[in-house]
């Protein structure tokens, strides 16, 4: 969440550089947009395996409450199980394609095109991460507690 809110704070920066050279100084950075865009993949992809973390991910509580306790842990585990499956998938997918176009630059920033698709990979590492600790917490009958609270 910190690299969230760091990302943030320079996205925010960027941009407040990008209106203030387009008003202002009546010349816009070239460079500002394309790296507000790539803070924007790295500040939600981010802030989304938090969500993993601390379970306000989309979820389905209603049914957890109507059925029985056994029936709950194994859906709990059924439900990180495919979490941490979509982790895997969304991890190793978005590094072949960091790697596919890896030789590509950014024109504004002269950095790879890989970039666009790190924020996704490493995210889809955490969310594996997180969802092995939530598997954890299920089978040992505790419960994960928040990060950012």
């Amino acid at each position: 969440m910190m690299l969230s809110v760091a990302g943030m704070i320079a996205l925010l920066a960027a941009v407040a550089f990008q209106v203030f050279g387009r008003h202002v100084l009546n010349d816009t950075p070239t460079w500002a947009e394309s790296l507000s865009l790539l803070l924007v993949l790295y500040v939600t992809m981010m802030g989304a395996a938090v969500g993993v973390r601390d379970g306000t991910h989309i979820g389905f509580e209603s049914l957890l409450l109507l059925v029985p306790a056994a029936r709950r842990r194994f859906l709990l585990l059924l439900v990180h199980a495919l979490v941490l499956a979509f982790g895997l998938l969304m991890a190793w997918n978005c590094a072949v394609l960091a790697e596919s176009v890896h030789a590509y630059k950014i024109p504004n920033l002269g950095v790879s095109e890989g970039w666009k698709y790190m924020p996704a990979t490493i995210a889809g590492g955490l969310i594996m991460i997180f969802s092995v600790e939530h598997i954890v917490a299920v089978l040992r009958d505790r419960k994960v507690e928040p990060s950012w609270r």
